[in-house]
Formats: structure tokens, C-alpha cells, sequence
């Protein structure tokens, strides 16, 4: 029954959403037509809608419903905090104002304008944020005062389950009571006692206490190594009542590696990440990566043609320097970038090594003397690495993301935990770039790559690619 509750209010949300942005829609073109004293609001009102334009229209329902189902917005936020839910509607109506654009370009929109679609963005999210502003706390209400609730049973009276019971109870908005615990007499026993919260029997006595009570979910704190078997009988029992069992998935008890569930061709499997790997923000980035690079690289075009032609006339050598790099879990791929060196500057590294002025693998030196005069100024506003766009395009980069490392750099790394900045994405800027790049030593290096991909986001993308454009004005730490 509850689950069929759930999916109303979710359905309900689906269409709530459509009708609030079509709406939006409708007032942004208003008020944008009234503004520019093209059209009233009785003009507005009895325009006729012709076949074309609500075909068109058509197709922006359907589009925006399947980016809003993409951001998340139809799963249930029972556990969902208000932050995460609202970055979500966030991401969703900012994807609904690209989609305008994006279809603005394709066909005819007049009304689609540089005012349109800040007034249509601020309707949508303002407007969805609210609907679930209020229902939050509409739900809220009414589960502290002891309706929509479902009660849990915890099975282990260790430190762990009892963490978990304190959790609930600190947050009565959820909906959740603890109707006490299961768990046979141990040594830490006694320790529980004092907790305050009841034990209702014991592992033997589970059966019974579920036929005698409402229970609705079932949380597994048990040892799964010492009591596997047990575990086992609880979640079989569980399944024949049809309740809902939880367990604590960090079996191993890794410090930074967080589990969660991965459909592995129909089979459910627990998966441990040391990085956020939510599928539709890894999908949301590659998008808006592919998109902004092509964007890039179309309008940069004739900026690219001009430095390919002044590094092909002031110096000898091709156009383009291409590396191998280590990427993404140490795979190789050819980096490029405009060539500001002389012909067979690698070759002569090894004649230079005494004069490197970096800690640990990597290899710099400010005053390099095989860099040539155009390339001491395109590495200085950073041009030379414009080419890279063509690698993110391709998939083997990301526009933020680990710098990408050098074979010989990479073969010079000393600690494992390094090494964890390969299981991300490189990108063309990332903390380093935008911290003093070549001024800050190896080691911060490399603790700011780990800060990136424990903290990652599309929200510090962003935030990064912001601040990326100051420090490369500033020349910040560019060597």
C-alpha cells in the first residue's frame, strides 16, 4: 500500500513538474513580449496555436520529462536530504533552458532571447523548488505527529546498529521509529542495556516477534563474517513477510572507499568506489563536456589557425607536440598541445635533470632554454593547451579533472595513494591549475587531486572552470 502512495505522489510530481515549466514557459514569453511592447496580455491569450508550434512545444514536454527523470527528480526522498533534492531540480531546470536553446538554434524560436532564458530558468526551478518545499514539509508534519511512518527492527546490538538507531531518531521528519532490537546474549550485552532502547527478543524468538507485530523494514547489523548464516535465515525470513531488510554495507570497513549497488548483467552486486561515480552526473558531465568542447573549439577556430600558423613560421617542427600520457586507470592516449618547444626537446631532457626545480617525479624548469620564443608565451597564457579540447571531444580527457601525467612522470611515482588520481577522468584544469600550479609542491599536488575526487561534483566543475579564467589572466604559476 505504501509503495502504491509513493508512486502516485511521484506520478503526481511528474505532472506537477511538466505543468509548472510549460507555465514558465508561457510567463517568460509574456513578459519578455511585454517588455519589448510586442504583445499584450489579450493578445497573448487569444493567439491561435498552430500545428507546427505545438509540435514543437510537444517535443520540449517529452524532452524535459526525460532530463528531469535523468537528474533523479521521480525516486523516492523519504532519506533524501532538502540540499541534494533542490541541487537536483537545480541541474534539471538549468538542462530545460539548454534544451530551449539548443532547440532555439535548431528551429526558429523568436521569442527565445538572452532575457527569455534567465526569466524561464528562474520560473522552473523557483517554481519546482517550492512544490517540494512544501511537500517535505508536509510530510514532515505529518510523520512527527504519527502518520506515514514505518518501523524498523535492528538486528545487532553493536556499536554500529545502535549509531544507526540514534540516526533515526534524530530525524523524526523521516518517518522512521525504532521498535527496538534483536540480538543474542555477548559480551558487549550489558554496554547496550544502557542505551535506552529495548531488546525485543532475542535471534531464536525473530520469527515470532514478526507474525505478533508491525514491523515494515528489517536492518542487519550482525558480523556478517562470524554470523553469515544468520544473517542469511533473517533476510529469507524477511522475504517471506514481504518486509524490507537493510544492511550495513561497508563490510570491509574501508576509510575512504563508499560502497553502492551495481546491476551486473541482472544481478545486483555491491561495488566500493573511492570516488563519486553517480551514473547520471558522470553522464551529465561527459555531456556538457562533448557539448562545450565542440562549442570551443568551433569558436576558437580561427584563433587555433592563427597560433598554428605563427608556431609553424617562427620555428622549425610540426604544429601540434603529441605526448603519450596516463589517463584514465593508466590508460595511454596521445595528448595534444601546440608545439612551444625546439625539434627533439625530449631528447635533450636528460642533459637537464640537474636543473629541475620541482619535487618529486615531475620535471619543470622556469627558465627552460628548448622553449622557444612564441611557446614561452603561449604556455604563459596557457594557448598551448587549447588543442586539448580535441582530446576531451574524444573522450580520453574531461575540461576538469587530474592533469594528465607523462609516462616518465608517472613511472617515477613512489606511493600508491598517488596513483589514485588515475581513476578519474584527466582534465585540462583541476585544483592544481587554479592554485599556483608549477609554485606548489609535488606532494600538495597530489593531495589536491585526492580533495578533487573525494569532493568531486559538477558544482566544483563549475566552480574550478570559474576560477580558471582569473588565474589564467593572472598567469598564476605559469611556468
Amino acid at each position: 500500500m505504501q509503495e502504491a502512495k509513493d508512486r502516485l505522489l511521484l506520478s503526481a510530481f511528474r505532472l506537477f513538474d511538466l505543468g509548472v515549466v510549460a507555465l514558465s514557459f508561457g510567463f517568460a514569453m509574456l513578459l519578455v513580449g511585454s517588455e519589448a511592447q510586442t504583445v499584450s496580455l489579450r493578445e497573448f491569450l487569444s493567439l491561435k496555436i498552430k500545428l507546427g508550434n505545438f509540435i514543437i512545444f510537444a517535443a520540449m514536454l517529452v524532452i524535459w520529462h526525460l532530463l528531469f527523470s535523468l537528474c533523479g527528480l521521480y525516486e523516492s526522498k523519504r532519506l533524501a536530504t532538502l540540499s541534494s533534492e533542490i541541487f537536483e531540480v537545480l541541474r534539471a531546470s538549468t538542462l530545460a533552458s539548454m534544451s530551449v536553446m539548443l532547440a532555439a538554434s535548431m528551429v526558429t524560436i523568436h521569442v527565445v532571447t538572452a532575457t527569455f532564458l534567465p526569466l524561464f530558468w528562474g520560473l522552473s526551478f523557483v517554481s519546482m523548488t517550492s512544490g517540494r518545499v512544501m511537500v517535505r514539509r508536509s510530510l514532515a508534519r505529518l510523520r512527527r505527529h504519527g502518520r506515514n511512518l514505518r518501523y524498523i527492527l535492528i538486528l545487532g546490538t553493536n556499536e554500529r546498529g545502535v549509531a544507526f538507531a540514534h540516526r533515526i531518531e534524530e530525524k523524526p521528519e523521516l518517518g522512521y521509529r525504532v521498535l527496538g532490537f534483536v540480538d543474542d546474549e555477548w559480551v558487549g550485552m550489558a554496554g547496550f542495556l544502557t542505551s535506552g532502547f529495548t531488546l525485543c527478543c532475542d535471534l531464536n524468538g525473530l520469527s515470532e516477534f514478526l507474525r505478533r507485530n508491525v514491523v515494515d523494514e528489517v536492518a542487519i547489523y550482525l558480523p556478517l563474517r562470524s554470523f553469515y548464516e544468520e544473517a542469511y535465515r533473517v533476510a529469507a525470513l524477511c522475504e517471506q513477510h514481504g518486509i524490507v531488510t537493510r544492511f550495513d554495507s561497508d563490510i570491509f570497513e574501508l576509510r575512504l572507499a563508499k560502497p553502492h549497488t551495481d546491476n551486473f548483467d541482472g544481478d545486483l552486486q555491491i561495488t566500493v568506489y573511492t570516488q563519486s561515480l553517480e551514473a547520471r552526473s558522470l553522464l551529465l558531465k561527459r555531456v556538457l563536456d562533448f557539448v562545450a568542447s565542440l562549442v570551443l573549439l568551433l569558436l576558437l577556430a580561427p584563433l587555433l589557425v592563427a597560433i598554428g600558423l605563427l608556431v609553424k613560421c617562427t620555428s622549425p617542427g610540426p604544429v601540434f607536440f603529441c605526448q603519450e600520457r596516463v589517463g584514465l586507470n593508466k590508460r595511454r592516449f596521445r595528448i595534444f598541445k601546440f608545439r612551444t618547444m625546439v625539434l627533439g626537446a625530449e631528447k635533450m631532457m636528460a642533459d637537464l635533470e640537474a636543473l629541475n626545480e620541482l619535487s618529486g617525479p615531475v620535471f619543470k624548469i622556469k627558465n627552460d632554454p628548448r622553449i622557444t620564443p612564441l611557446g614561452k608565451f603561449l604556455r604563459r597564457t596557457s594557448m598551448d593547451e587549447l588543442p586539448q579540447l580535441l582530446n576531451v571531444l574524444r573522450g580520453e580527457m574531461s575540461l576538469v579533472g587530474p592533469r594528465p601525467m607523462a609516462v616518465r612522470d608517472f613511472n617515477g611515482f613512489s606511493e600508491d595513494w598517488q596513483r589514485r588520481r588515475f581513476s578519474v577522468r584527466p582534465g585540462i584544469t583541476c585544483l592544481w591549475q587554479v592554485n599556483g600550479r608549477n609554485s606548489i609542491p609535488f606532494q600538495q599536488w597530489m593531495q589536491l587531486d585526492m580533495e578533487y575526487i573525494e569532493r568531486w561534483s559538477l558544482w566544483l566543475d563549475l566552480k574550478i572552470l570559474a576560477r580558471t579564467i582569473p588565474a589564467v589572466l593572472k598567469r598564476t604559476g605559469a611556468a
